[in-house]
């Protein structure tokens, strides 16, 4: 199989994209999807947590072990399709959305939809 770089483009998200692809995951069928982002203290963490909120967003807020200056973690979990376009737009929407507060995006995660 030849990788399309428009789907699959050369940076992190498509080449995760086309690993999963590579795998067998069928990335049309809609799943939840983890987005991270981390804050440097935990009154920004939630303030960002309520703008989710605010927007219908699943969310999750924790503690984030993995840095001193940021240590604490919102994650959002929208369901989609998992595709370089929804990824890319998502990522984008909470990084922007993010920022004022001195959020910092820490990644996806998804399950693997073997069909």
């Amino acid at each position: 199989m030849e990788r399309d770089l428009t789907l699959f483009p050369s940076d992190n998200n498509g080449d995760a994209l086309w690993q999963m692809l590579l795998d067998g995951d069928d990335l049309s069928q809609a799943r939840e999807i983890e987005f991270s982002v981390i804050f440097p203290d935990q009154e920004l963490a939630l303030k960002f947590g309520q703008l989710l909120l605010e927007n219908n967003q699943k969310l999750s807020f924790c503690s984030y072990q993995e840095s001193e200056e940021y240590p604490w973690e919102i994650t959002a979990y929208p369901e989609m399709p998992a595709t370089y376009e929804n990824l890319s737009a998502y990522q984008h929407l909470l990084e922007t959305s993010s920022e004022p507060l001195k959020g910092k995006f820490d990644g996806w995660y998804c399950v693997s939809e073997n069909k």
